[in-house]
């Protein structure tokens, strides 16, 4: 359990006047309060939210909710009208694009400012400047005005810097969705990563696959207000409730939802909380068949810490061997890696996993169960080969895979090697494709007429 509180957000409220005119402006600083010129918009109202150390809480909302202006709170580029907030750790925070950043200043120059705002001092940076441009992958533009960028490479820039400066809090506004398929997996790898260190994450995503899979709870804002917090899957069933419900009863909704202390079956018994649907991806005729790519390969590659052995050369092969990452739904391949032993080992296992590019995890399999026996005894400096046979029922889009191998090798079980995207493939494309999601379930439609008013 947690213990320790990162963020306290007490009675936090942020009004702003709206004026219609200029001239109202003016009347009002001339007429010194007496009379009122101005509507007032309640962009957060009394909203109180505890986040403990090492908690991943995402934030989800419509647009317009707050979500955005709470963040901005937090991160002390705003401040409250009224409540009070405290936050305790070194805050990297990821908000609007480019946010923080001098268009006239380099990537270089852009990056030792940022990274000293965020308290590192000129020694720390220099020390993990190459880590940042390796990470923010631009090239000779590190050295070019930020101006010239894209809204890509602000964003890779801007992520690379808030996730090297060891933040114990991480805010990220819907940075991720900027960028390619790669980079964005990069992204969520490297969540992953600081989040297992226990780094505690504020995340706001329109995506509630996103927040169901990488956090521990989540909130739900509208139109200023907290209407729930919980667990992930009901905030999001709630969210989805009231986005796609008919204008006339989101305010019935709504109020069910912020009434009630525990989620109501009735608001979330009719929600899809998976994602509605894939963006539409037109097919490549001339990727017709399966076939191999040597440039797709994953850039978000974490490799554990080794203890006793050591996995790699992982490829995906057809059931006949050739290798392959353009891969045909409903065909069967093979998945294989090489795990050298270092260490003797005992009750020794492996393992795959398939993950989509936001890291949700899809499935895999292990070699042994639990009920089965695992190899009983492997001698140091002996290597095999792990083959896994699966079957591709997976949708058009791009997918990543991880290999394990667990044991006990001089202390008690737990892995020996583990490797988060250590290959990728595409699932090719196809023509008048009805399917959605990640996985094909082979489904089939038919249409019947069974009344006429003729």
């Amino acid at each position: 359990m947690f213990s320790e509180t990162a963020i306290s957000i007490e009675g936090i409220s942020k009004n702003y006047n709206i004026y219609d005119s200029p001239r109202d402006r003016l009347m009002q600083m001339l007429t010194r309060g007496r009379k009122q010129y101005f509507r007032e918009f309640n962009a957060l109202r009394d909203v109180s939210l505890q986040i403990q150390k090492g908690e991943t809480v995402g934030i989800i909302g419509r647009n317009g909710s707050g979500k955005s202006t709470l963040l901005q709170i937090i991160c002390g580029t705003l401040s409250p009208s009224n409540g009070h907030f405290t936050a305790h750790g070194r805050i990297a925070a990821l908000l609007e694009l480019g946010s923080g950043f001098n268009p006239d200043f380099t990537g270089r120059e852009n990056v030792f400012m940022n990274a000293s705002i965020l308290g590192l001092s000129k020694a720390e940076i220099e020390h993990r400047y190459d880590n940042i441009a390796e990470f923010a992958d631009i090239g000779g533009f590190i050295d070019q005005p930020v101006r010239s960028y894209s809204s890509g490479m602000v964003v890779r820039l801007a992520f690379a810097v808030a996730i090297n400066v060891d933040p114990q809090i991480l805010v990220v506004d819907e940075a991720l969705s900027v960028g390619d398929e790669l980079f964005q997996r990069k992204c969520f790898s490297r969540i992953e990563a600081i989040r297992a260190k226990g780094t505690t994450i504020l995340f706001v995503s329109h995506s509630g696959g996103t927040i169901i899979e990488l956090c521990d709870r989540a909130v739900l804002l509208d139109n200023g207000q907290k209407l729930a917090e919980g667990a992930p899957k009901k905030i999001v069933a709630c969210y989805q409730k009231l986005l796609y419900a008919p204008a006339e009863k989101q305010p019935i909704i709504r109020e069910q939802i912020l009434n009630s202390s525990q989620m109501l079956d009735d608001v979330i018994s009719t929600v899809d909380v998976a994602e509605k649907g894939k963006v539409e991806q037109k097919p490549d005729e001339r990727l017709s068949r399966e076939s191999f790519d040597s440039g797709l390969k994953p850039t978000s590659t974490i490799s554990y810490a080794s203890h006793g052995a050591h996995i790699k050369s992982p490829s995906i092969l057809t059931i006949s061997g050739q290798p392959v990452n353009h891969l045909v739904r409903g065909e069967s391949y093979k998945y294989t890696y090489l795990v050298k032993f270092t260490k003797e080992a005992e009750k020794v296992g492996f393992g795959m996993l398939i993950k989509t590019t936001s890291g949700i995890e899809l499935g895999g399999a292990v070699s042994a169960s639990k009920t089965q026996k695992a190899l009983s005894r492997v001698r140091a400096g002996v290597t095999y080969q792990i083959e896994f046979c699966f079957q591709c029922d997976l949708n058009p889009g791009t997918y990543f895979l991880n290999a394990g191998v667990t044991g006990e090798a001089l202390g008690p079980e737990g892995y020996l090697h583990r490797v988060v995207d250590i290959a990728m493939f595409r699932v090719i494309p196809e023509q008048d494709d009805r399917s959605t999601g990640y996985v094909s379930f082979n489904c089939s439609s038919e249409i019947k007429e069974i009344s006429s008013s003729e």
